[in-house]
């Protein structure tokens, strides 16, 4: 293991400027690159990329790598967010997310993306441990833009229970996943469960399912991780196609159904993602913060798997609380 410094974070109202360090493994051939955390809420993405360094430091000193494997990995790019408890840029309040491939020339956030992407180009295979842009809690999934840059069935390596197939949007054109597979990288983006705080099943799923996937590209000596085995297990989400065991589920976000609340309060969760439901079983209640009075309550509309679950206890009218994939797609 080689720690370098990728590139400063300067120009710092009132503080010092902030190297950026990446971890690199194996050859000096780009193999495989992976992107932490570039906005400042992203505990879980840090924490996430952290342990894949120590696992694949593990590796390395066993001597398990493929002779031309070569891995660099970036824990954090958005220390001054972080510093300052910030999601967006602490400045201007803007993404850095959506300002791929950046510009060198241009505003802070513009300049950052064009130095992330700089030190991230060139890599066969791209995994950027993302977050999503509504706060809640999902189940652990790989998911592809489908761009036609690449095959998406190469999500299927990761061994992971979902690979969710997203049709990009014009805002999506400014994103690092979008962009690495613009400039020849097959990217995927790794969602665990969480994002301001420490799941610790969920990014050990995530560190192990990209050991998985270099072991399926041949790259290492590796079998479907415990810990991806037991969450299939207790999901039921075991299967026979794979001689592993695992069964991922490929699935279209277009066939996500959307549950809405009408009313703002706070809300009780009586269902989590992964858990099976039928139509018209109870997910959730909306209470009156000022009385506890139950304003609404929130059903099924149809049997499946809930993927994704708001996780805020206060909760505005006409949110998205849980994200269903229908049984004809789980």
């Amino acid at each position: 293991m080689r720690r370098i410094k990728l590139f400063t974070i300067d120009a710092l109202p009132y503080r010092q400027p902030i190297p950026v360090y990446g971890y690199r493994f194996g050859s000096r051939k780009k193999t495989l690159a992976i992107m932490g955390a570039v906005r400042g809420d992203e505990v879980q993405q840090m924490y996430t990329a952290a342990r894949l360094v120590r696992k694949l430091s593990e590796l390395e000193k066993q001597g398990a790598f493929a002779s031309d494997l070569g891995v660099l990995v970036v824990p954090c790019a958005a220390q001054f967010s972080m510093n300052v408890s910030k999601r967006f840029w602490p400045l201007d309040n803007t993404d850095i997310n959506r300002m791929f491939p950046g510009y060198a020339a241009g505003e802070t956030t513009q300049r950052l993306a064009a130095r992330i992407f700089d030190a991230l180009q060139g890599y066969r295979w791209g995994v950027h441990l993302a977050s999503f842009y509504l706060p809640g809690d999902f189940v652990p999934h790989v998911r592809i833009m489908d761009t036609g840059y690449q095959p998406n069935e190469e999500g299927l390596d990761f061994g992971l229970p979902y690979l969710v197939i997203r049709k990009p949007y014009p805002y999506d054109t400014t994103t690092l996943n979008y962009n690495w597979q613009v400039w020849d990288t097959h990217t995927f983006s790794l969602y665990t469960r969480s994002t301001d705080f420490i799941d610790e099943e969920s990014a050990e799923m995530a560190a192990d399912s990209v050991l998985y996937f270099l072991a399926k590209k041949g790259m290492l000596p590796y079998k479907l991780p415990e810990s991806v085995l037991q969450f299939l297990s207790e999901k039921g989400m075991l299967g026979s196609v794979l001689p592993e065991g695992s069964k991922t589920e490929m699935v279209k976000e277009e066939s996500f159904v959307n549950i809405h609340n009408r009313a703002g309060g706070i809300l009780i969760h009586y269902r989590h993602p992964a858990d099976f439901v039928r139509a018209g079983n109870l997910l959730a209640e909306i209470i009156d913060p000022y009385t506890a009075e139950i304003k609404e309550k929130i059903f099924s509309p149809a049997d499946g798997t809930l993927f994704f679950a708001h996780h805020a206890q206060l909760i505005a009218g006409h949110s998205i609380v849980f994200r269903l994939i229908p049984k004809e797609e789980s």
